[in-house]
């Protein structure tokens, strides 16, 4: 049987490509149409070295792991809020792998097993991730510069009472290292902004449901990129635990990006 080799790079970039993308999607992610491409196109330049004189050692499953492995870490990044999406894309390419040779050899129960298999992967990994999108965040303010991944909370509706601005809000941590408040400061806002120990802040009322409402403090800050829009916004600081547990550390509401 005669193998194409251009046709076999092809077609694995572009499989590649919509699963990394696929992937991205299944956990709320917008994805990086460039860097999943340049994974893809690792993953197409490896498919057509393991057909090469003297390359099949490739195709164990060895280097199949690590070339996964690799465009895992371009497409979705080097951090560990990525492991989740590079596992599961590592997996998924696997059992795609598997589903192939099933229907090849018309092997239809193994066909229809692998399928349940992927289905329950993708519930059991992204368990509620489809109704959520991420952006990344970054802020900058004199000499100091954060870089958070927020959730998109449409229903985060706070506002600045003054200037009717929507308001980011921001983990305490992350306020810590943006301003230097200590967590002390960012806990009592009203005593704090009396002191304006950092220029510029105030008070942002808030109510969240089934609890009592209360003051955060907050800043305006010129140099703030939402997903690839830059602009001025108002940031909040969470004193309640934002993100604990998650893998996000702010809230954008529903900014545009």
């Amino acid at each position: 049987m005669e193998v194409y080799l251009d046709l076999v790079v092809l077609l694995n970039f572009l499989v590649d490509f919509l699963l990394l993308l696929g992937t991205n999607r299944l956990a709320g992610f917008s994805g990086n149409v460039g860097r999943s491409a340049l994974a893809a196109a690792l993953g197409a330049v490896y498919s057509g070295a393991c057909l090469l004189p003297g390359f099949q050692f490739l195709g164990n499953l060895l280097w199949r792991i690590v070339c996964l492995g690799l465009m895992a870490g371009i497409a979705f990044g080097w951090n560990r809020a990525t492991l989740r999406r590079s596992g599961v894309f590592v997996l998924l390419s696997m059992a795609l792998g598997g589903i192939a040779m099933s229907m090849e050899r018309q092997d239809y129960l193994t066909l229809a097993v692998s399928a349940v298999l992927v289905w329950l992967l993708c519930e059991v990994a992204f368990d509620g991730a489809g109704q959520r999108e991420y952006v990344p965040l970054e802020i900058r303010y004199k000499d100091r510069q954060i870089k958070l991944l927020a959730l998109r909370d449409t229903g985060n509706t706070l506002r600045d009472p003054v200037t009717q601005q929507q308001v980011l809000v921001i983990s305490m941590e992350a306020a810590r290292r943006l301003t230097g408040l200590t967590q002390a400061q960012l806990e009592e806002p009203l005593q704090t902004v009396m002191q304006q120990p950092v220029p510029g802040l105030r008070l942002i009322p808030y109510h969240t449901v089934g609890r009592s409402g209360g003051m955060l403090l907050a800043m305006r800050f010129e140099d703030v990129k939402i997903g690839s829009r830059h602009q001025a916004a108002i940031v909040a600081f969470d004193t309640g635990g934002l993100g604990k547990g998650e893998i996000y550390q702010a809230l954008t509401g529903g900014f545009m990006v």
